[in-house]
């Protein structure tokens, strides 16, 4: 199989794995210690003079952890060119491995690549005709007019699913779930805006009229009291 037709993970586990293809001999006098990984201790002889990326591809075939991927803590961080004898290491001392197992990594490498994968989904076409319509103000949606002609302003409280309706007189604070229905159309010779009318009850009368509503957010605001699947 030639690199052009691995996969990224095995190309991953290869590099990983090279700096541990041999065994390491033990140099030195023997030194008998306990090496502590994910809550499990191994017992392990190496040599004094042995190096601590030595004693790393050592142990990559008992805790099944890369060289790559290792590190051992010896009275704080060890070096890979550190001799054991240099620290201090004896008989039953004690090494702390910090590290993950190629399962592990390759297993964030999914995750990562997944997550791409939905941050895309904001190009797909189905969605992009959708978004391209823009979000609702993060302001109240002002300069509109009610059917008495006093000045409107729409608040979105996504937090507490409901819609208010502010004139100067009062706020009317509706929940999502009255409003039934939302009909617009626009404005003849102005149609850059819309009449805009929330349907509260079973009839006609029962509509509140809101004139001047920008026409680029009309879809949003119907999106977003409706839901993406109403019927226009």
């Amino acid at each position: 199989m030639d690199s052009s037709s691995k996969s990224r993970e095995e190309i991953l586990k290869e590099t990983l794995s090279k700096a541990s293809s041999t065994s390491s001999v033990i140099s030195g006098d023997p030194l008998d210690f306990k090496v502590i990984y994910n809550k499990k201790k191994h017992d392990i002889r190496f040599g004094s003079d042995n190096t601590v990326g030595e004693l790393k591809a050592h142990l990559q075939s008992i805790i099944q952890i890369p060289p790559a991927m290792m590190k051992l803590m010896i009275k704080g961080l060890a070096k890979d060119e550190m001799s054991l004898k240099s620290l201090g290491l004896s008989k039953g001392s004690k090494v702390m491995v910090i590290g993950s197992s190629l399962d592990d990594v390759m297993a964030v490498s999914g995750q990562r690549a997944a997550a791409a994968a939905r941050e895309k989904l904001s190009k797909a076409k189905i969605h992009s005709k959708i978004l391209d319509k823009g979000p609702l103000p993060s302001v109240p949606l002002s300069g509109m007019l009610n059917k008495y002609g006093g000045k409107v302003r729409l608040t979105f409280k996504t937090e507490l699913d409901q819609l208010w309706i502010g004139t100067k007189e009062r706020t009317e604070k509706l929940p999502m779930m009255t409003i039934r229905n939302v009909i617009s159309e626009a404005i003849s010779g102005h149609e850059e805006y819309h009449i805009l009318a929330l349907q509260l009850g079973a009839t006609e009368a029962s509509r509140y009229w809101i004139y001047w509503v920008p026409a680029q957010y009309v879809d949003a605001i119907k999106d977003y009291i409706l839901g993406k699947w109403q019927l226009y």
